[in-house]
Parts: C-alpha cells; sequence; structure tokens
C-alpha cells in the first residue's frame, strides 16, 4: 500500500480553548499510474485548509450549537467527513485523520472514502 501524509495546526475555543496538530494521511493500495503519486500534495493541503477553516479560531459550541461534545475523538471523525465530502469520486483509498491535543494525547479515525 501506498500512503501521503500532510500536517497543518488548528487552533479552536471551547471552555478553556486549544491547539492542536492535524494530520491527515491519504493512503491507497497502488500508486496513480499517471502520475506515480497517491495524490498530489498541493490538493492534499488545500483540502485540509478549506476544511479546518471551519474550525480554526471558531468556538466548537457556536459550530455545534446542538450541545454536541466535541471530544478529540469527534472532531477527528467530524474532520475525516469533511475531507470525504470534498473527495468523493476524485480518490479512492483510506483517510486517516489524527488530531493530536500533546504528544501524549491524541485521536485517530480512519475509513475509506465512500
Amino acid at each position: 500500500s501506498c500512503s501521503l501524509c500532510v500536517c497543518l495546526y488548528l487552533s479552536i475555543s471551547y471552555q478553556h480553548g486549544a491547539t492542536y496538530t492535524c494530520d491527515v494521511e491519504f493512503g491507497c493500495n497502488e500508486l496513480n499510474p499517471e502520475t506515480n503519486w497517491v495524490m498530489d500534495i498541493g490538493q492534499a493541503l488545500d483540502i485540509l485548509s478549506e476544511v479546518l477553516k471551519k474550525y480554526n479560531l471558531k468556538n466548537l459550541d457556536e459550530v455545534f450549537p446542538n450541545k454536541q461534545l466535541t471530544t478529540t475523538e469527534f472532531m477527528a471523525q467530524q474532520i475525516h467527513r469533511d475531507i470525504c465530502d470534498r473527495l468523493r469520486g476524485k480518490f479512492d483509498g483510506d483517510v486517516c485523520v489524527k488530531l493530536w491535543e500533546s504528544h501524549k494525547a491524541w485521536a485517530t479515525y480512519t475509513a475509506k472514502v465512500e
């Protein structure tokens, strides 16, 4: 299998505020035969930047007003869903979102783009 990883920082606010590092891994069984890559790294960074804009420097209580518990696990899954919404029909593989609170605490969500 093949993979490409991209990383950006995310600063969000809820109760005390938090800064996360968001790693995203795009994985597939075979490299694209025309380009010999998993996906264009510029496209990967653009997608992640666009997704994180929704949450960066925001109060999650306002982004999710239905009193959703915005745990790190929940946010990893939500970011994954947002990325997949942009990749559907354009990428055949898995996406793994790893959201780091610190070097000791993180959550990961991995699933196929469907």
